[in-house]
């Protein structure tokens, strides 16, 4: 599972970027463009692992369900 480290570490960073509502307040176009690139990460990590996921992690990865794919990783499916 070292392999999904990052990918993981990027789907918690995204999780923490949307509760940061003091960021949020503070600056919306940087939180926005935070979470695009926390976002585009998990995608290029998705492509990258794309071959050795399985299915039901690719599937949740594939249809955004970031939270979903996280609680997959975690668990001891993964």
């Amino acid at each position: 599972m070292a392999d999904y480290e990052e990918l993981r570490s990027l789907l918690r960073q995204r999780l923490e970027i949307i509760a940061d509502h003091a960021f949020r307040d503070r600056d919306a176009a940087a939180h926005l463009e935070a979470l695009k690139q926390v976002s585009e990460g998990i995608m290029a990590q998705h492509q990258r692992l794309r071959a050795q996921l399985p299915p039901r992690l690719n599937h949740f990865l594939t249809q955004a369900s970031f939270s979903k794919a996280l609680e997959y990783l975690d668990s001891s499916e993964a």
